[in-house]
């Protein structure tokens, strides 16, 4: 139960603070800048995993946790419970910031800003990016530590300060999911839920083919 709680306070933390950023940046004109919001992920994320990193491996993501099950690092029973608590953190976060900022209008949603498929390729190679670094730097099924942190954090407000102006470098299904479902923005959802788990599964053969047999080991306990 407590890992469960982890990942949902670990999510919440993540979606308010990150989808809160591009809200108030919408609102308050541009204070924020895409700078800060790309920095905003990279911090709470790199905040996450020094809160929880050693309670639940701070997966924080609904890709990572099923990339972590299929590289042998976490145990498939414990995904749903998983996916569950990633899910309701990201609807209360954006659940909270709906009544704070009503005039919002997509909640800071992941909306491509050019072709579909132009998207889908950029959340896939992003997230590809982002899971190889995860799996060089986790602990099993955790991410945990200072290295962990820092790496993971820097890698996710580097990809979103040169990508979210064209896909909104989500590489995460939870952090997309809850602002369009709680805001009605659901077009090109489907972008943002199959290219982040696609891309993190390309990651554990690019582990593999990199770092040899230590990349993937067999199933230990979490």
């Amino acid at each position: 139960m407590k890992k469960l709680l982890a990942e949902a306070l670990g999510t919440f933390t993540l979606v308010f603070a990150g989808t809160g950023a591009i809200v108030i940046n919408e609102v308050s004109g541009g204070a924020v800048t895409h700078a800060g919001i790309a920095l905003t992920f990279g911090l709470v994320v790199l905040a996450m995993i020094h809160t929880f990193g050693d309670v639940s491996g701070a997966h924080l993501n609904p890709a990572v946790t099923t990339a972590f099950a299929a590289a042998g690092r976490f145990p498939w029973r414990s995904v749903p419970g998983y996916l569950g608590a990633q899910m309701t953190g990201a609807l209360a976060a954006s659940g909270l910031l709906r009544f704070l900022f009503p005039q919002a209008a997509t909640l800071g949603a992941t909306l491509p800003a050019g072709p579909p498929v132009q998207s889908f390729v950029l959340e896939l190679v992003l997230t590809a990016i982002l899971m190889l670094t995860i799996l060089s730097v986790s602990t099993g099924g955790k991410e945990k530590g200072v290295t962990a942190g820092i790496a993971i954090g820097s890698v996710i407000a580097l990809e979103a300060m040169f990508a979210g102006p064209v896909s909104g470098a989500s590489m995460n299904p939870a952090r997309s999911l809850a602002p369009a479902l709680v805001s009605g923005s659901l077009e090109h959802l489907w972008i943002y839920l199959a290219a982040p788990a696609l891309g993190a599964l390309l990651a554990i053969p690019l582990c593999k083919a990199t770092r040899c047999d230590g990349c993937c080991p067999h199933l230990h306990p979490s």
